[in-house]
């Protein structure tokens, strides 16, 4: 069941946009020239609404940069001054947001591992009550969409509208090629329950490496989403922080010229007809698919009884290795992702182990 809370279109506070939201800038504020200079050549391009600046950096390990302070704050307010660009910050903590207030910033942001402690988004939505502040929720390191929603209910309770999610990937589990695993089926639990969120992706975080930030970026609007958050620089090569995953804002302009912008829907009746078409099409054969899945549980059944009544365990390792190398290979036979087949099979013996235990231990 989705989840209504009052949050307020991007166009409705950024009446101005003609396009995607775009949030640039750099990761970290590293001196004054730096972030005017970044600053003045994104501003050039029109598709650029939002000035982004790192000043607080919360890193994993101590030594490392973490962040030029408070006085970014006065840098980011000159940016907004001579520029004309709305500018925020990432605030970790409440006297961030007191500070990022206090400067009169126009967009904060709560970072992924501030996102992981409701202790913490609780101290920051304290601070912010009775606000007009815009405030974009990243998600937790873990793909945990309860607690990703339950930073923004908190946010919502003290009356903040302005909301925005931000996708930016997850700590992998497992090799990637990314520096975060994208985890899509996150964003679309979480679009699934608040499908009034406005919700962008940071590809920056997500690829880790400027050679991947064009297909994070598809990806993501791919998927629908509402705008990108992208780390520029003018010199990437001597940054701070994340310098792999940093675009100059030249490099960044060919970028968004080569992304395909799609629209939700289409006013186009043929086009609907022949998707409504597909679509009964792809409802019949789930339909077929659950019957299927229904009449093997029934057997699985059988098979646990049949084992229960013979005192033989419910899970055997070898039937199980020699059935996924098959499906997997029957899969592949049948152009069907070898990962996807994996995933599923995994889910489908869970549940028939689940079943199996349950008959053994009625008895």
């Amino acid at each position: 069941m989705g989840v209504e809370i009052d949050i307020k279109p991007i166009k409705e506070w950024l009446p101005k946009l003609n396009n995607p939201l775009l949030i640039a800038g750099p990761c970290s504020l590293e001196t004054e020239e730096q972030a005017m200079d970044t600053a003045r050549q994104l501003a050039k391009d029109p598709r650029v609404f939002v000035y982004r600046g790192g000043v607080w950096k919360p890193r994993t390990r101590p030594g490392s940069f973490e962040g030029i302070g408070s006085i970014g704050l006065e840098w980011l307010k000159q940016v907004k001054q001579e520029t004309g660009l709305l500018v925020g910050t990432e605030v970790a903590n409440a006297q961030h947001t007191e500070e990022a207030l206090k400067a009169g910033l126009d967009v904060l942001w709560i970072g992924a591992r501030s996102t992981a402690s409701p202790f913490v988004v609780q101290e920051i939505a304290d601070v912010l009550k009775g606000t007009d502040a815009v405030v974009m929720v990243k998600n937790p390191v873990n793909p945990d969409t309860q607690l990703w929603m339950g930073a923004i209910e908190r946010l919502s309770k003290s009356g903040i509208t302005k909301l925005v999610g931000i996708h930016r990937g997850f700590t992998p589990f497992r090799e990637t090629k990314y520096r975060n695993y994208p985890n899509w089926q996150s964003f679309i639990e979480l679009r699934r329950l608040m499908p009034n969120l406005p919700v962008i992706c940071d590809p920056s975080h997500i690829a880790g490496k400027r050679e991947y930030l064009q297909e994070v970026s598809q990806k993501a609007f791919d998927m629908g989403m509402d705008g990108l958050m992208i780390e520029s620089h003018r010199d990437p090569s001597c940054a701070l922080s994340d310098a792999a995953q940093q675009l100059t804002p030249t490099d960044l302009f060919k970028l968004l010229d080569k992304l395909v912008i799609r629209n939700e829907k289409v006013d186009n009746k043929q086009f609907e007809d022949q998707l409504e078409m597909l679509r009964n099409r792809i409802d019949s054969l789930d339909t077929e698919l659950l019957e299927i899945l229904s009449s093997r549980m029934e057997v699985v059944r059988q098979i646990g009884q049949y084992k229960r009544d013979n005192n033989v365990t419910a899970l055997q390792m070898s039937r199980w290795t020699e059935l996924m190398n098959k499906r997997i290979a029957a899969g592949e036979n049948m152009n069907l992702n070898r990962t996807f087949v994996q995933i599923l099979f995994q889910l489908i013996h869970e549940d028939s182990v689940r079943m199996q235990t349950e008959i053994m231990d009625a008895e």
